[in-house]
């Protein structure tokens, strides 16, 4: 496995021009990464925003990719909503988890366009299958030290969604896309409208799982992904 640090993020620089950090002008940086590899075709493994990235790299060059896999994917640049009230409706399956009452009052200040940085916080067991230790550790490392790269890669112009659609309907190369029962940020019934805009998609809803299946359940997730790649 090879592993891409956009640009800002891990080891990579910080670009002069920032635009550069928008969704669609980083698909050249995945091309580029394969020609230095020199492979013919990769297969292409995409977490959360990323499967934004991937989807647009596939529209642009679908003959560059033999298999893709996308986690818990997001879906703006296939234009696919997640309305408040299908979050709220995922999130009401945690009513017996002891953190449930505040989260949830977060969740509704949130869709109601009055959320605070707090609010943000106090949401996110909601991305876990668990939220115990390991999770709230996960949770505090997995915050973005580029707030700006965060921002910008889906600033005006990054997504096509009419383009991206009509690319992939026409792609039918094998696609797994994983969904985890209780992820608010991704819902299964959002991942599963996004596998329906691919002839070669494959969903599968991992049990108890949330943002980050791997975490929740790593044996289920690699024997997952890893029959799928192989």
């Amino acid at each position: 496995m090879i592993v891409l640090d956009l640009r800002g993020t891990g080891r990579s620089a910080v670009p002069e021009d920032t635009s550069s950090y928008r969704c669609d002008r980083l698909v050249e940086d995945v091309e580029a990464l394969r020609e230095h590899l020199g492979l013919a075709r990769i297969d292409l493994l995409a977490h959360s925003a990323g499967a934004n990235l991937a989807a647009r790299y596939v529209a642009r060059h679908p003959d560059r990719v033999r298999r893709l896999a996308l986690i818990t994917p997001g879906t703006r640049a296939v234009g696919v909503e997640i309305t408040g009230e299908s979050r709220r409706e995922l999130a009401r399956l945690r009513t017996d988890e002891p953190w449930f009452p505040e989260a949830f009052a977060a969740l509704e200040a949130i869709t109601a366009g009055a959320g605070t940085g707090s609010d943000r916080e106090a949401i996110s067991p909601f991305f876990h299958g668990r939220w115990d230790a390991a999770a709230q550790q996960h949770q505090a490392a997995a915050r973005p030290d580029n707030a700006e790269a965060v921002t910008l890669f889906a600033a005006d112009g990054a997504f096509d969604p009419r383009a991206t659609r009509a690319a992939l309907a026409t792609w039918q190369n094998p696609v797994l896309l994983l969904a985890g029962e209780f992820d608010l940020n991704s819902p299964p019934r959002s991942v599963a409208a996004f596998a329906e805009l691919l002839p070669g998609a494959t969903l599968v809803v991992q049990p108890g799982a949330g943002h980050y299946p791997w975490l929740d359940d790593a044996d289920r997730f690699v024997a997952t992904t890893a029959a799928f790649l192989t």
